[in-house]
């Protein structure tokens, strides 16, 4: 620290907490009061400067009382040492987020890997906490003056209707396994690529089931297949351009209980038949869009692709389900993501249901 260069990190915001100023780092989820003086040190390390040329500076305070400040300012990540992992990783995050930051770095990375309540008991004492807090609001909104009724909603032929009704969230599957050619239709129809536009300017844009702001489609999907007939337990990538998988890693890891820990503790997740982890490659839509508002269009496509998915699969006569309580750190590391320019957003997974197994089987013994 006497000789190494240091430089605030890029991370830092402030803020009022409980009648307090505060300073936190939302990469590493670090506090600190927002003491005058530590303000002011900050700021002098907006570039990459000596701490000699700080305690020229501030004579009035001795070196090592300076030394163990910027060290301890170190400790807590709110200065990077120059030449460090730490420093290379924040250089990494500005170069990518810059456009975006603070606003949408600010709410991307401080919310990552959070605490989830698990089990019916835990869920349920939480819930009687909130209820004698305050009565839950209301599910509809009314404007009561002068309501227009309508017709009917009609009941028009086809495969649609049945499949929008049907759509439900499902925690409860079949043991049995998942055919390979559904899991290709699934892949396909929720992330393959179905045609191509041409753009003057940009060439070939893909197009897909689901919308994406300027034709970015920034959603990547990896497989996790717990049981899928003929495709071994390891990580996948669906290449959604060749429409194949591409395999990041052999299963030497019980695969059940690692989606289950992927999940943030979900013990149902382990029933499933395959879970799909979708990421976000920022990259793509910051080329275009330069304002952090453009976050939003990122989280968007993430939600148009999961409810295409869910229709899919309950077309296919799956049991559909997704989860946004995932350990974001761990599913990063497995993918060997950087979590700056890739990131993990959100979990969905399919079953087969109890039904369609008890149906196989008396169609096994006719």
């Amino acid at each position: 620290m006497r000789t190494a260069r240091v430089k605030r990190a890029t991370t830092i915001v402030a803020f009022w907490r409980d009648g307090r100023f505060v300073l936190e780092n939302y990469l590493t989820r670090t506090l600190i009061t927002a003491d005058p003086v530590v303000t002011w040190l900050l700021d002098f390390f907006s570039e990459w400067r000596s701490p000699a040329k700080l305690a020229q500076l501030m004579p009035q305070y001795t070196k090592d009382s300076i030394y163990s400040t910027l060290c301890e300012l170190a400790k807590r990540t709110f200065l990077v040492r120059e030449g460090t992992p730490e420093a290379r990783l924040d250089a990494q995050l500005d170069r990518t987020w810059s456009q975006w930051l603070p606003h949408a770095g600010f709410f991307h990375f401080a919310t990552k890997d959070a605490h989830y309540c698990n089990g019916k008991r835990g869920v349920e004492t939480l819930l009687r906490q909130l209820l004698a807090e305050s009565p839950q609001p209301p599910f509809f909104k009314r404007y009561r003056k002068n309501p227009m009724a309508l017709p009917s909603p009609t009941q028009p032929k086809g495969e649609f209707l049945p499949v929008l009704l049907k759509r439900r969230t499902h925690r409860e599957f079949s043991p049995a396994p998942l055919k390979l050619s559904t899991l290709s239709n699934l892949l396909y129809y929720t992330w393959g690529v179905t045609s191509f536009l041409q753009s003057p300017l940009l060439g070939s844009l893909p197009l897909k089931t689901s919308p994406s702001a300027g034709a970015r489609h920034s959603i990547e999907v990896y497989l996790l297949p717990l049981r899928v007939e003929r495709l071994p337990r390891q990580l996948y990538h669906y290449a959604p351009g060749e429409h194949c998988l591409e395999r990041l890693s052999i299963g030497t890891e019980e695969l059940r209980g690692k989606a289950v820990r992927y999940c943030a503790g979900q013990k149902w997740v382990k029933d499933a038949a395959a879970l799909f982890l979708m990421t976000a490659v920022f990259p793509r839509v910051m080329w275009k869009y330069r304002s952090a508002r453009a976050y939003r269009t990122v989280l968007l496509d993430a939600g148009h692709i999961c409810q295409t998915f869910c229709l899919v699969a309950t077309w296919l006569g799956l049991y559909p389900f997704c989860t946004m309580a995932l350990k974001d750190t761990l599913i990063e590391k497995d993918l060997s993501l950087d979590g700056i320019r890739e990131s993990v957003l959100y979990v969905a997974g399919v079953g087969l249901s109890r039904e369609a197994r008890t149906r196989s089987r008396l169609a096994a013994s006719l």
